[in-house]
């Protein structure tokens, strides 16, 4: 087979093509083109989609490759309330969590002007929904109930099962965006009962810029971009090669390591924790303490401002509120919760990774002591 650059009329030289051969093929060949190597392509790319099928426990015909959780978030809500099979239903109405990510916030928003009403779900001050709660706000016209599975501030786990069934009961779809879960917890779609799931190829360790939708069997989305039909027809425009394989790479690891990764992020949870309120006179408080949480995500509330502590442990990472409007993602969990400004400013969120270690952990404890001393 002779390759030609896609500007040049002239085949390029074999020595240049040998170099280049695996760049070409993922990056340039589609997987639906008839030829060997495009086949290999197409090949490789149902290997991963398999992988993430994998991790997230359905079938990989369920499965459709985004750019992102951010797009799998906005196809599932757009997707579904645009669908044609509604058009000549009333505009209806939509519960969202106070706790969702800005993706899933935004989407619903948008489809106010189209007639539709959103409903904010409050959350209990422990971060978590309560299902009775849904339940009583749940309406005849009630088309979407948007759930997270996990909240990265606080990392409160929600009752999605629990709920998915009392929206099932009424004939009323749910969409989670579980992104914060896979790589720190096992996933699977036939406990959760959603509809549709995000998920994100970066919280696992694959690239960024690479995520999916789990799409139930049977049900029906809209695309919400539209060219030449692609992805179960979902998403127009050449898949992203190179970043699906990676996240398929990815996907099989955390799925072998999910037990043993959980149980080490539990572990130094605790550590950091015991280690901070041994070495502070104040003790910090870790927020949502009593609720299930993912293993890696604290919220903690210390003795001193965080604009200090940052300024004295600048070798750390770890996120903040800040302080400027819209509020952001931090602000709008703390604020659901009931936490007041000054209790905001306290309050730093650390998230624990693979790789961590105990000796990372016991200096990141020593920092933040010197630092609230």
């Amino acid at each position: 087979m002779i390759y030609l650059d896609y500007n040049r009329t002239t085949p390029l030289a074999p020595s240049v093509l040998e170099s280049m051969q695996p760049y070409w093929m993922t990056h340039f060949l589609l997987p639906d083109q008839e030829h060997a190597h495009a086949q290999a392509v197409g090949e490789a790319l149902e290997q991963a989609r398999e992988s993430v099928a994998g991790l997230v426990g359905c079938e990989s015909f369920e499965i459709v490759f985004t750019s992102g959780g951010t797009e799998a978030n906005n196809l599932a809500i757009l997707g579904l309330l645009t669908s044609p099979a509604h058009r000549n239903e009333s505009p209806g109405h939509v519960l969202v969590s106070q706790l969702e990510h800005d993706s899933v916030t935004a989407a619903a928003r948008s489809l106010e002007a189209a007639g539709i009403e959103v409903e904010m779900i409050p959350c209990e001050p422990e971060g978590v929904i309560d299902p009775d709660r849904v339940k009583s706000m749940l309406r005849d016209d009630t088309r979407l109930v948007c759930l997270q599975l996990a909240n990265p501030v606080l990392g409160t786990i929600q009752p999605v099962r629990e709920v998915a069934d009392l929206c099932h009961n009424q004939g009323v779809r749910l969409h989670c965006d579980a992104t914060q879960v896979f790589g720190k917890l096992s996933v699977d779609t036939t406990r959760l009962r959603a509809d549709t799931i995000a998920i994100s190829g970066h919280k696992f360790y694959g690239p960024k810029g690479i995520g999916a939708i789990y799409v139930r069997r049977g049900l029906h989305l809209s695309p919400i971009a539209y060219g030449e039909p692609r992805e179960m027809g979902l998403r127009p425009g050449a898949e992203n090669v190179p970043a699906c394989i990676g996240m398929g790479a990815a996907a099989n690891l955390a799925s072998r390591c999910a037990g043993e990764v959980s149980d080490n992020f539990s572990e130094l949870s605790a550590r950091l924790l015991k280690g901070l309120q041994s070495s502070l006179s104040n003790e910090p408080i870790l927020l949502a303490e009593d609720a299930p949480r993912i293993p890696n995500t604290l919220a903690i509330e210390m003795p001193r401002e965080v604009s200090r502590i940052r300024r004295a442990a600048r070798q750390l990472v770890f996120a903040t509120a800040q302080s400027t409007e819209p509020p952001d993602e931090i602000t709008r969990a703390l604020k659901a919760i009931g936490r007041t400004d000054a209790q905001i400013g306290r309050t730093l969120r650390i998230s624990l990774g693979w790789t961590t270690s105990r000796d990372q952990v016991d200096r990141a404890v020593g920092m933040l002591a010197e630092a609230c001393g």
